[in-house]
């Protein structure tokens, strides 16, 4: 089924259209009822106008052409600057000060069209199954993970061998064996002397 356009205009708004494109901007292609709450917090003097004019949109389309307004959704918001209000103040003297008070002219068009609605549906577990695809490599870096603990288990295998043998343990065993060679020498010729007494 074709989407169906329907369009709501607000007139002689008074804001410039400048601050109007700034927040129409933001809720182009939102649903209604989100875009309604976005203008509704959005603190911005104009938010207020453009929110009317969105919501007439959505009424228009709910009462004149029997759409579902859960399927609403924010086409675009056009806008047009229109004739400005010429104001004058009384300035220094004597002089008149000359105000421009701008306005514009609002058009909102919502659609009942959920192609958008159901492409991001479809590409939200997209992102999933992305996200799940480089699982995979974190298996193999799992792998080479583990032969880096194998690697690591064979160097800390290897380096408690290097401490096994040091030249340090060896050194004091035989320290030890030459101090009772030397008590063993010092002793033959005490009971040689004790001998020959």
């Amino acid at each position: 089924a074709s989407s169906m356009e329907v369009v709501a205009t607000a007139k002689w708004v008074r804001t410039t259209a400048r601050k109007a494109r700034l927040v129409t901007g933001a809720v182009q292609g939102m649903p209604v009822s989100e875009a309604l709450v976005v203008l509704r917090f959005m603190p911005r003097a104009a938010a207020n106008d453009v929110l009317k004019v969105i919501k007439s949109a959505a009424a228009n389309a709910e009462h004149n052409y029997k759409l579902d307004s859960s399927t609403l959704r924010v086409a675009r918001v056009e806008v047009e600057g229109a004739r400005a209000l010429k104001r004058a103040r009384a300035g220094s003297r004597s002089h008149v000060q000359n105000i421009s008070k701008k306005t514009s002219h609002l058009r909102a068009i919502v659609t009942d069209d959920l192609e958008p609605s159901l492409r991001r549906s479809a590409a939200a577990p997209a992102a999933p199954a992305k996200k799940a695809a480089p699982a995979k490599p974190a298996a193999k870096t799992g792998k080479t993970a583990a032969a880096e603990k194998t690697e690591t288990k064979a160097e800390v295998a290897d380096k408690p061998k290097a401490k096994r043998t040091p030249a340090a343990k060896p050194a004091t065993k035989p320290a030890k064996a030459e101090a009772v060679s030397d008590a063993e020498t010092t002793t033959e010729p005490a009971d040689d002397a004790a001998e020959t007494k």
